[in-house]
């Protein structure tokens, strides 16, 4: 663990940045997706409209997918910053 206060606002500062970047996708996906539901169903995908198949199935794999980045994004965060936890 750093001693130093300056690297732990600086892991702090850019945890949080990481952090509200992943929850303003999260929320896309989460509730404007399915609020324009009725607009993207006006285009297909893969024969389905839309806006069904983002409801049923793309804002599920968009959420495991971003579950994946954010973890190996805040893994390197920890690393830069001398916060990793030893393997």
């Amino acid at each position: 663990m750093p001693d130093n206060a300056s690297q732990r606002e600086e892991h702090w500062r850019r945890t949080r940045q990481l952090m509200i970047i992943h929850l303003l996708i999260w929320f896309v996906f989460a509730y404007l997706i399915h609020w324009f539901a009725p607009t993207l169903n006006q285009t297909s995908f893969m024969h389905f409209p839309l806006g069904f198949y983002m409801a049923a199935q793309g804002s599920l794999v968009v959420f495991v997918v971003q579950l994946f980045i954010f973890i190996r994004q805040q893994h390197a965060i920890d690393v830069q910053c001398g916060m990793a936890e030893d393997e």
